[in-house]
């Protein structure tokens, strides 16, 4: 390797969500410096002369008077750093080769300010254009065991042919990925050696909104770096990720990646992971993966080298104000369940589309995100209990949840009953699906949507589009779509079928 501190500078021009570790480049690489200022409150100091040219200040009230001023401490992360920072380590990855850039250089103008400083890093090897070069990669990690395991996350180690870790007293050893779950992006690495310090580890679920933490590893490539913030939320759900992530205003950048989230006991409560950017660098959000849930990963990775995720088979959507209205819902809260797997444990159980999930094992579903970072804690076999809004009641359904590695079953021929006609408070023409649509599509109920207009158009529904169910009823003829809408007063939830894809649409007919 050309460079033992590889670092990277990402830039972007859209907003994206972008993955803490630096991103693997050619050649060496530069660094940037960073000050970062920790703001400290100083209280008071009682009876401060004024000055001369100020009038004197009026007397305090009686009520107030001997009253012990009110003061809040700010954390004193030292110990913390000094003691716990010898279990994080600097991960350096190499893994084939790519076509150099100016040496590793970031992609900047020489006209660019910071031009000539990236420059006095770059690898003479690799100065050349488009001559082929290293990948190198940097992230980072923490011990939790003695004989050398070590966490960090699976983008860091993804696709490397050799990975060394490096401790804080600078002993370097060659590490074995003892596996990587691209799932929750946590990943087990192997050291050979003994005696070494562990990161002690705490509980994420303790985690309380406000509550000071902080993070150490090598952004930029800069080793042992402290930073300190609060935590922002909990439970976080963030694109299409099942994880429910810890979000913080921690200062995490390209490199920090695979790093430990401490609490001010020193716990490690959050795998620091990624960030949400419009450049590439901290712009003030950060995401860490819950220690309770990565040190599930990793003690199943040690112990069969594989990671098995629990799933319940069903694909749910968010419920909102129309929604709520649609299905009676006396709260904007739950989980809309739009497709159940054919032969999977929801159909297993009972579930139906139209379904609206509430709890799960005591637990609110509040938003829909919920449910599937709630799926990621649990493990195949697993029994769960769900309170479920159904035509206007709750019932409880009981589930035994499944491997998310079996495959779904394809579904039955279907059967459907033939109408014509025109749903005109909808604004929508339907017509039966034909018997080769019905081959092709596979659907086993629905109405094709010959053209939408009015209050149906307005919603986004299409032409070409299916509809299966209004307001978590299958539908097979134009009467039931009329008679179901008739009785609705604000809105009603169609479940329409576009390609392969199924969503609800609250259609506003008020």
């Amino acid at each position: 390797m050309s460079n033992p501190s590889a670092v990277t500078a990402i830039t972007a021009k859209r907003l994206m969500l972008a993955l803490g570790a630096a991103g693997v480049i050619g050649g060496a690489v530069g660094a940037i410096a960073v000050n970062h200022n920790n703001a400290v409150a100083n209280a008071a100091a009682p009876n401060v002369p004024a000055v001369a040219a100020a009038p004197a200040p009026a007397p305090a009230p009686a009520a107030a008077a001997g009253a012990p001023a009110s003061t809040v401490a700010l954390p004193d992360f030292t110990r913390i750093a000094s003691q716990q920072g010898k279990s994080v380590v600097n991960i350096r990855v190499v893994g084939g080769t790519k076509a150099a850039n100016r040496g590793g250089l970031p992609n900047l103008d020489p006209s660019h300010p910071f031009y000539e400083f990236f420059k006095q890093f770059q690898d003479p090897r690799y100065a050349e254009p488009g001559r082929e070069a290293p990948v190198f990669g940097a992230g980072s990690g923490f011990i939790v065991s003695p004989d050398g395991v070590i966490l960090t996350n699976a983008h860091v180690v993804q696709g490397a042919d050799e990975v060394t870790v490096k401790l804080q007293d600078r002993r370097e050893f060659r590490a074995k990925v003892l596996g990587s779950d691209p799932r929750t992006d946590v990943a087990v690495l192997k050291i050979d050696a003994k005696g070494l310090p562990v990161a002690p580890i705490g509980k994420s679920q303790s985690l309380l909104v406000g509550e000071w933490v902080l993070a150490i590893g090598s952004p930029f490539g800069l080793e042992s770096t402290v930073t300190a913030g609060v935590v922002s939320a909990t439970g976080r759900s963030i694109s299409q990720n099942s994880v429910p992530f810890i979000q913080t205003d921690v200062a995490v950048n390209p490199g920090n990646s695979g790093g430990p989230l401490f609490n001010t006991r020193g716990e490690v409560v959050g795998i620091n992971s990624q960030i949400y950017s419009m450049t590439g660098g901290y712009q003030g959000l950060s995401f860490s993966i819950p220690i309770d849930l990565a040190v599930r990963i990793k003690d199943q990775i040690v112990a069969t080298g594989k990671v098995q995720h629990a799933k319940l088979g069903v694909s749910v959507q968010e419920v909102d104000q129309a929604f709520a209205d649609s299905f009676k819902l006396e709260s904007v809260e739950g989980a809309l369940v739009f497709n159940v797997e054919r032969g999977g444990p929801a159909e297993r159980a009972g579930l139906k589309s139209g379904d609206v999930i509430r709890s799960a094992n005591g637990r609110p579903i509040v938003a829909s995100v919920d449910l599937p970072a709630m799926m990621t804690l649990s493990k195949p076999g697993d029994k769960v209990a769900l309170d479920v809004w159904r035509e206007g009641k709750l019932v409880r359904i009981d589930a035994t949840l499944g491997n998310a590695n079996d495959r779904p079953r394809r579904g039955q021929e279907p059967q459907l009953a033939e109408a014509v006609d025109n749903s005109a408070r909808l604004g929508l023409t339907l017509r039966p699906l034909e018997s080769v649509e019905r081959r092709r599509s596979g659907i086993a109920n629905g109405l094709v949507i010959e053209d939408a207009s009015g209050a149906a158009m307005v919603a986004g529904i299409e032409p070409g589009d299916v509809l299966i169910s209004v307001n978590g009823r299958p539908v097979n003829s134009v009467e039931q779509v009329r008679d179901m809408v008739s009785k609705a007063s604000k809105s009603v939830a169609l479940l329409i079928q576009r390609g392969g894809d199924k969503i609800f649409i609250p259609v506003r007919i008020g």
